[in-house]
């Protein structure tokens, strides 16, 4: 058995790879979350109260606490989740992405350096590589070319883990993904903020002319292939995780629409509450992942049909119609959850 740590373990990702690691392995996870909007112990439900795992709240840019987090709780492993990540936010205030994006992998790779751990695995994003035309793949030797704050943020982290190996040679390992759904996202981003709207008959935005184009990757398949590379991957490389579902925002709303349609009927189709509005700054056109290196070296293949997929997220989305209340007011039980009082 071994220990990991999670950073981010609260967030959309990190909160579905602890679940997916407590159904998969037998190793004892500690979380670490700063538990700001977007993420929530809400996701953590069912994990806290798990022998086997350990909860605490902290900003991983503070140097005390993740030295406290290290001594206490001796782990053989991290895995950092922990990051800002909505590019619109980032356009309007990028200072937050430069302070968790950037000096909290800092601080978080002195840390394990100074500890010695065993393995270290930083989690990142397509969005590093810029945008593609019509055609053509990210690879993991596509030079990095970020166009948002956000972008720019993970890949000044990513440089950071490199050199932390080519220096230092600390254990690193990484991996960039491309566009996750499933269930628990905050409800800003794209598949959950469409779904809720379309249940209430509201307007559903939908940037530019909906052609921007993302390669979707179900959270427990992307969960799968991290688990996979922090126990199988070479140390010092790295590994594109892609779930090889190209499609516009116009197709995914369109399929949201009609999943829906098919749960709770209307009059009519919500297709007609499309609303497009002026695009996002710097949107980059379009993202396709090769993860012909995780498939080749490592054995990983996704498992979730996008069209399948889609339809169990949205599912999920309108069966826990009070998570979603709870995350957007910011609400959790920290009682019930056995924390205490806040």
């Amino acid at each position: 058995m071994s220990t990991l740590l999670i950073t981010g373990g609260a967030g959309f990702i990190g909160s579905n790879l602890v679940h997916y690691a407590l159904a998969h392995t037998a190793d004892r996870l500690v979380i670490v979350d700063k538990l700001t909007y977007a993420g929530s112990l809400l996701n953590l439900e069912g994990a806290i109260g798990n022998a086997r795992v350990a909860f605490v709240q902290a900003d991983i840019a503070d140097v005390d606490a993740m030295a406290r987090v290290f001594a206490d709780h001796t782990p053989d492993a991290v895995l950092n989740l922990a990051a800002e990540t909505h590019v619109d936010r980032s356009i309007d205030s990028p200072r937050p992405f430069i302070d968790t994006n950037i000096v909290g992998t800092l601080v978080l790779l002195e840390a394990a350096r100074k500890f010695g751990i065993q393995r270290f695995l930083h989690v990142s994003t397509d969005e590093v590589y810029g945008t593609l035309g019509d055609d053509g793949l990210f690879s993991e030797e596509t030079p990095y070319a970020p166009n948002s704050p956000y972008a720019a943020s993970k890949a000044s982290a990513d440089h950071l883990v490199r050199a932390y190996f080519h220096t230092y040679r600390m254990p690193v390992l990484l991996t960039n993904c491309s566009n996750n759904y499933g269930p628990r996202q905050f409800p800003e981003k794209l598949i959950p903020l469409v779904v809720l709207n379309a249940l209430d008959g509201r307007p559903l935005p939908i940037y530019g002319d909906g052609g921007n184009v993302r390669d979707w990757l179900h959270v427990d398949d992307h969960c799968a292939g991290l688990l996979l590379v922090l126990a199988k991957g070479r140390v010092g490389e790295k590994y594109n995780i892609g779930g090889g579902n190209e499609r516009t925002n116009l197709q995914v709303v369109d399929g949201i629409c009609d999943v829906l349609d098919a749960l709770r009927p209307l009059a009519a189709s919500r297709r007609s509450l499309k609303t497009f509005v002026a695009d996002r700054p710097g949107h980059d056109r379009r993202y396709a992942i090769d993860a012909t290196k995780i498939r080749r070296e490592l054995g990983w293949s996704p498992r979730h049909a996008f069209e399948d997929g889609l339809r169990e997220t949205a599912r999920w989305y309108v069966e826990h119609r009070d998570w979603c209340e709870g995350v957007q007011a910011g609400r959790y039980d920290r009682q019930r959850l056995g924390l205490g009082k806040a």
